[in-house]
């Protein structure tokens, strides 16, 4: 099994996907029951454009609880394709989990602003997106600003009149 999982994550590496791909349907064939098989073949049908066959895998490979590392990447990968397949409850309640387990991951967030947006929720999105921007952002004109960046990040419909 080693081997074969070895050989598969080479050939994603070398852009093989395909070929990588077959090699870990036949694991999960295998070993229905190793989480780390199904999540590197959802993965899988990620790298080739094929969300729908990729749900499958991600769920089962979290119901059988992956290592966190690896948990971390499912999540990700999971709430993601929900996005990608309108499923945005789907994907805003997978993200919440992931923000929840892994609240240093930004990855999370924006993926989760992306989900936020669709659901016409456009104002949290760009809370979002602002807030992981100044805590992320090494650029000396951001950081300079990052104090006005945070008070504006959820006042982005008020409209400041002058007293005059």
């Amino acid at each position: 099994m080693e081997k074969k999982l070895s050989a598969a994550l080479h050939l994603r590496a070398c852009g093989e996907y395909a070929n990588s791909n077959r090699l870990l349907l036949g694991l999960a064939e295998q070993f229905p029951k190793d989480a780390s098989i199904l999540y590197q073949c959802a993965w899988s049908f990620d790298l080739l454009g094929e969300e729908r066959k990729a749900v499958t895998y991600y769920e089962k490979a979290i119901e059988l609880k992956l290592h966190m590392d690896e948990l971390e990447g499912a999540l990700l990968g999971l709430g993601s394709t929900y996005r990608t397949l309108g499923e945005y409850e789907k994907s805003r309640n997978t993200f919440l989990q992931g923000i929840a387990s892994f609240p240093e991951n930004k990855a999370f967030q924006i993926f989760y602003a992306m989900t936020l947006y669709n659901l016409k929720e456009h104002n949290q999105a760009m809370k979002l997106l602002l807030t992981c921007l100044v805590d992320t952002t090494a650029d000396e004109q951001l950081f300079n600003y990052q104090k006005a960046i945070r008070f504006y990040a959820d006042k982005l419909d008020v409209i400041w009149e002058s007293s005059n």
